[in-house]
């Protein structure tokens, strides 16, 4: 069989650009100053951490897009890998979820956000929540793109992401595009425990808690009938972030009538990303996709 070399050229031309073409990645603050950013000489790289790899002293926050491939749903999901403040897992809990979920018709953004450094930052614990924002805005102002319903728009995190996730859902912005419509939030943090405070001191805040700001931190407290959909993940066997987490947020999103969807798999620790067929935790990936596809 002759093989036409022009041809097969041509067909690998075409991978390349349609594989660059599936997914874009843009700076988050490009022509704009950086919220809370001072000079620094932190250099971002990567290195195995927890059994995946990870990314450290992130200073120049990205987005990356992942167009919806075949019938395009018009919903949108901002993916926030977990780290615990300290690094993000950006591909286990970021570009692989990220790439399943555009092969389901819903565009996906992984966010590198900045990590909380008073070394990067005059206030750490701002930058998080202010990349986050300037994310779902992107998103919505990036709809005509990627063929995006802007009320459509919603946010998933894993583990200190799930926090960021949770934030953003209970601290309203005065800016309607910087809100999300809906969280997904997988084996997160929610409740203003004392280890989980020490936790937000030591890793986010880098300083003590203020009276107001352990307010404004007791997330449980700030749930209310406008609080968006959520979608729960937990395992009982989490050592790291306690199943009550996700329980406790349940029951108050019920208690107040928000539409919310909980799965707890009997094993799973923490971290499983988009889970293990071994222990079940896999099942909740296209069960996130059937509940936001019925929304």
């Amino acid at each position: 069989m002759k093989i036409n070399i022009r041809t097969v050229l041509l067909l690998l031309l075409f991978q390349i650009t349609g594989e660059t073409y599936a997914q874009e990645v843009y700076r988050l603050w490009e022509g704009e100053e950086i919220p809370y950013h001072k000079k620094n000489n932190l250099r971002e790289y990567e290195k195995e951490a927890w059994g995946t790899m990870c990314v450290f002293n992130i200073t120049k926050p990205t987005l990356t897009i992942y167009k919806a491939e075949g019938q395009n749903t018009g919903q949108a999901v901002l993916i926030i890998p977990g780290g615990g403040y300290e690094l993000v897992a950006m591909y286990h809990e970021g570009y692989d979820l990220a790439t399943a979920l555009s092969k389901q018709g819903i565009t996906a953004a992984v966010l590198k956000y900045r990590l909380p450094n008073p070394k990067s930052s005059n206030q750490p614990h701002l930058v998080p929540i202010t990349d986050a924002r300037r994310a779902l805005k992107l998103i919505r102002e990036k709809s005509p793109v990627y063929n995006i319903e802007t009320n459509k728009v919603g946010v998933l995190g894993f583990s200190a992401g799930s926090h960021l996730a949770t934030t953003l859902s209970l601290w309203k912005s005065p800016d309607s595009d910087e809100n999300p419509d809906f969280s997904g939030l997988i084996y997160g943090v929610t409740n203003l425990s004392d280890a989980n405070l020490k936790w937000l001191e030591k890793s986010l805040y880098h300083r003590k808690l203020t009276s107001d700001e352990i307010e404004q931190n007791t997330l449980l407290k700030l749930v209310s009938n406008n609080t968006p959909p959520a979608f729960l993940v937990h395992a009982y066997d989490d050592e790291v972030c306690q199943v009550e987490e996700t329980t406790l947020y349940a029951q108050k999103l019920r208690e107040h009538e928000v539409l919310t969807e909980m799965h707890i798999f009997p094993k799973g620790g923490h971290g499983f990303g988009m889970g293990r067929k071994s222990d079940g935790t896999d099942q909740w990936v296209p069960l996130f996709v059937n509940w936001i596809k019925t929304l």
